[in-house]
């Protein structure tokens, strides 16, 4: 079996040119086909960088798990953090700020144009263009409801994390606030931790399976430590039938990981908190800040303070752009529709709103409006990046003590199911017309309920690829439209896409 990478001799101290290219091939796509928001990219990511897709893995399975867990306890674009800190590991920091810009500046590029034309567009959208947002939101439920029984098959590993996933699913339904998702997260990783210092009344940590902590003397400091029990069954073959350690792809865990000192990282988060406490209080004590200062302060605080993603940071922004009278409420509502439909992390909503508060009406400065993107792009990101680095080294320095494993067991099942919760999230949201442009339920049309449920099952049975999925339901939903909303938009009034075809078959309609 071809070696990794990772496991040649000198892959580290290979040229960074060379590492620049590997990282470029196998990335430079996703933030032209990474449709779906988070819950869709964790599944994107664990295809492309854990599976490998006949290419060789960057990470094993257990690694996956620990920076899942880990990125969903940071602050920030959640999907963007796990594609930034599984390129650091495999390759180091400068190759996974490249990555982050693969991923991030075609999303962004595109709301940038479409804050130079909202200006000029009409106070309603024409009706193809809310079907078509309507199929894709519909085809990305499926995709999601996949992604999250996908995920939880992973995470759970014995009883305790099963009540975890259902406590953060209905958790995470029942309120919304700043707050909220780190403390559940905490809470749960209290209780995976309480759990097993006392040694699990029911269950005991060896009968976990692929929760069972590693053996003491296995080297766990590294990029991907910890062996699959593949790899123990591997090595009894060879021992049987002879084979030499060549023939087969070695531990990961016996290549030292791009990592960075557990002392430079715990400088590093020091010098973010002295930042963020800097910029805090110029925010508090200047009476009359410039716009472009007051614009970035404010979109570096909702990177920081943000947990949990979609619905907690979109709240956040429309306090903090719409409430001042920087942007309005209909050319926001119309950036979060087209936001939902585009590749890559949903925080490239940030470029947009950037833009159109030095265009709008409080702005009085002569200044190009992609000065704003670019301040508003850097103050949302550079929060979740920063603290990813910092963490990552306390991370990869702790991740051998049983108690951070088990308090990673803990977060990692609760933060899928905060996976789940985003389907319903989605679901009550997902229906765009002229007339419920803030969104409606897809049940309102059982079409969409067609349209989700087939996604579901091409992409989980038939292997179909979740962009070409999403673009099938946006086909999906002009195809809808051109059946039956032209004629009856919303004077439907409760006839659905079937009901309406077979009435207007009938004669004498």
């Amino acid at each position: 079996m071809e070696l990794s990478p990772l496991q040649t001799p000198g892959y580290e101290q290979s040229q960074l040119s060379k590492r620049l290219l590997d990282v470029f091939w196998r990335t430079f796509d996703l933030g032209f086909t990474a449709f779906g928001g988070p819950p869709v990219h964790y599944q994107i990511f664990h295809r492309r960088f854990v599976d490998g897709l006949g290419k060789i893995p960057w990470i094993d399975e257990q690694t996956f798990k620990e920076v899942f867990a880990l990125t969903q306890a940071l602050p920030g674009p959640a999907s963007t953090k796990m594609l930034f800190t599984i390129t650091q590991i495999y390759a180091g920091i400068i190759p996974a700020s490249l990555v982050f810009l693969l991923w991030s500046l075609p999303g962004a590029t595109v709301m940038y144009g479409l804050s130079l034309g909202v200006q000029r567009m009409d106070e309603i959208l024409p009706g193809p263009a809310y079907a078509l947002l309507s199929g894709m939101n519909a085809a990305t439920v499926g995709i999601i409801a996949l992604s999250a029984v996908q995920l939880a098959k992973r995470a759970v590993t014995d009883p305790l994390t099963r009540m975890l996933v259902l406590f953060g699913g209905c958790a995470s339904l029942c309120y919304s606030a700043l707050w909220y998702s780190p403390a559940l997260l905490a809470f749960a990783g209290f209780v995976t931790l309480a759990w097993d210092i006392g040694g699990g009344t029911f269950w005991s940590v060896r009968n976990r399976g692929s929760a069972e902590p590693p053996e003491p003397e296995a080297e766990l400091g590294n990029a991907a430590d910890i062996v699959n029990q593949s790899t123990d069954s591997i090595r009894s073959n060879n021992a049987v039938t002879g084979e030499t350690s060549q023939t087969i792809a070695q531990p990961f865990h016996d290549i030292p990981p791009h990592a960075i000192p557990a002392k430079i990282g715990l400088i590093i988060i020091t010098l973010f908190f002295v930042a963020f406490t800097i910029l805090m209080t110029l925010r508090g004590s200047l009476t009359h800040p410039p716009l472009p200062f007051s614009l970035f302060n404010s979109l570096f605080l909702a990177g920081t303070i943000v947990f949990g993603g979609g619905s907690v940071i979109i709240a956040l922004l429309r306090d903090y752009v719409v409430d001042p009278g920087w942007v309005s409420p209909r050319d926001f509502l119309l950036g979060l529709a087209v936001i939902q439909a585009l590749p890559g992390p949903n925080s490239n909503f940030g470029v947009y709103l950037g833009a159109l508060v030095l265009a709008g009406p409080v702005s009085t400065l002569s200044v190009p409006t992609i000065f704003g993107a670019v301040l508003a792009f850097v103050g949302l990101f550079t929060p979740c990046l920063w603290l990813s680095v910092g963490f990552q080294s306390l991370w990869q320095s702790s991740r051998k003590r049983q108690g951070v494993i088990s308090v990673l067991r803990g977060i990692n099942a609760t933060a899928v199911g905060f996976v789940f919760a985003a389907v319903y999230r989605l679901w009550e949201n997902g229906y765009l017309s002229a007339a419920q442009s803030r969104g409606g339920s897809l049940s309102q049309e059982p079409w969409w309920v067609v349209v989700a449920a087939t996604t579901f099952t091409i992409v989980e049975w038939f292997s179909v690829p979740p962009p070409v999925a999403i673009l099938a339901g946006g086909i999906s939903g002009l195809g809808w439209w051109g059946a039956v909303g032209r004629h009856f938009g919303d004077k439907l009034r409760g006839d659905t896409f079937l009901e309406s075809i077979f009435t207007t078959m009938l004669p004498g309609t």
